[in-house]
This record gives structure tokens, sequence and C-alpha cells, in this order.
């Protein structure tokens, strides 16, 4: 069933189609791509970790467009390539860990935002986030797609920019904190989801055969299994 996530990236890649055209026409990287958005992703969590919220949610919602297009300018390029989906979701990682881990430095030494809880809740949440693409990674390699739950990669980047862009530090801090709550819990929930996934999966084929009742096997009769050796 498709999310609200789902029609607003069509909505978006319709947007941002011209410029998708133009980078594969003009034979661009979409490692490159990659490479940029992930740094600028990085800058964006050291904005986090000084306290620049808004800014910082503004600068993640540049990060977006380069987090679409690299895929959409390899397909379009006819440059889609095993390495470059490995090193895309490589470089996924780095940009969520950067990002928690700028959050958690903001509740650790901001002198008005200072909060021992939410930095244990960003740490949680860091976990999580991990979790949630180990659990697809792993499943991928058993040639399981479990592509599953609340809390995808998408869902995580517009939490982590439209927000703070919008209303940064809002309500001292409230709107901020209760997006980082709900990150963590749901991606929590997303790992369960897929763990619990693919358990139903596979749970049937660590099953023994059923033997039917209404086909007996008997074993052979010693006449039978020695005329059998004669004839042999």
């Amino acid at each position: 069933m498709p999310t609200p996530t789902d029609y607003v990236k069509k909505t978006f890649l319709r947007v941002v189609d011209p410029a998708v055209g133009f980078l594969a026409r003009h034979n661009v990287s979409p490692n490159a791509i990659t490479t940029v958005g992930t740094l600028l992703t990085i800058a964006a969590g050291v904005v986090y970790a000084t306290g620049h919220i808004m800014t910082a949610g503004w600068l993640m919602s540049v990060t977006a467009v380069f987090d679409v297009i690299d895929g959409q300018v390899a397909r379009r390029a006819g440059r889609s390539t095993v390495f470059g989906a490995f090193y895309d979701s490589t470089l996924d990682r780095v940009a969520d860990g950067a990002l928690m881990a700028g959050l958690t430095v903001f509740y650790m030494t901001s002198p008005v935002h200072h909060n021992i809880y939410m930095v244990v809740v960003c740490l949680v949440g860091i976990i999580g986030t991990f979790l949630v693409s180990y659990t697809r990674a792993r499943a991928e390699s058993l040639g399981i797609d479990a592509k599953v739950g609340v809390m995808q990669r998408p869902e995580r980047i517009v939490l982590l920019s439209a927000p703070q862009a919008l209303f940064g530090l809002f309500w001292n801090g409230w709107v901020l904190m209760g997006i980082i709550i709900l990150l963590s819990v749901t991606a929590w929930i997303t790992a369960v989801q897929r763990i619990a996934f693919v358990y139903r999966f596979t749970k049937h084929l660590a099953s023994p055969p059923i033997r039917m009742v209404s086909d007996p096997v008997s074993p052979p009769k010693a006449g039978a299994s020695a005329t059998r050796r004669a004839q042999s």
C-alpha cells in the first residue's frame, strides 16, 4: 500500500526531473552526487551540534535532493552498478549516524537545552536506525525483501528536515524533542517488524516435511525385496 511519503516522492521526482536529465546528459557520476549529498548531511549534523536547528533543517532539505537524484541519474544514464548501490547504502549509514550524533552533541553541550534523557534517546535512536538498515540488508542477503515497517529512510529524512526548518527550537525545543522521540521509537518498531517478517517468511523453511496419513509408506515385504534382488 502506498504511503504518504510515496506520493510526496513522486511529486518531488517530477519537480527535479529537468535536473536529473541535465546531469545525465552531462555524464555526471552518480557516485559523485552521493558523495556530495553525504558531505552536506554531515555538515547538517555539525550544524545540529552547534544548536542552529533551523539552519540544519534547511540544509537537510537540500541534501534530500541529492539523496533522491543520485539513483535517478544512474538509471537515466544507464550507469547503475552493483558497487553504486553498495556505495549509496554505505554512505546512507554514515549520514544517518552523523545526524543523530549531531543531535546527541547538541543535548550534551547546549547550556540552555542540555538534557541527559534526550542524550539517551538519541543514542537509542542511533542503534535503532542502524538496526533498521541492518535487518533489511541481512534479509536481502538471504533472498528476502524485508522493505516493511512504519519508519523507513525517506520518512526519517522528512522528519529530520521539514519540522526543524519550519519550527527550529519552537516551544522551547519541545517540537524537536518530540520528533527525536518519535524517530527513536519508530526505528525500533520497524526493526522488530522486519525481524518478525523474516521469521514468518522463513518459519516454514525450517519445518520438517509432513507425511500424509492417507498415503502411508509401508516397509517392503521380505519376499518382494528378495525378488528385486534376484532380478537385479
